[in-house]
């Protein structure tokens, strides 16, 4: 997969248009317009929160699952 990528990595960027279009933060990104209202980047910078957020907790329970007992099915991925 990522030799695939390595291979179609001119089609996987933006094109010059949209690379003009796209604010800075998103240039050489994504394709189309960026967010064009103070409410998608709300909306974009919400979401990012969030998965922080949850990625955060989430490699915090599995570390720490905060059971005592041994045979626990979070303890499996610590022990792996």
């Amino acid at each position: 997969m990522p030799l695939t990528l390595f291979f179609l990595q001119g089609s996987v960027l933006a094109c010059e248009v949209c690379r003009r279009n796209q604010p800075e933060i998103l240039q050489d990104i994504s394709h189309g317009v960026g967010p064009l209202q103070f409410w998608d980047n709300m909306i974009v910078g919400g979401a990012t929160i969030l998965v922080v957020i949850v990625l955060f907790y989430s490699a915090k329970l599995l570390w720490k699952p905060g059971e005592q007992h041994s045979s626990h099915i979070k303890n499996l991925v610590k022990d792996f």
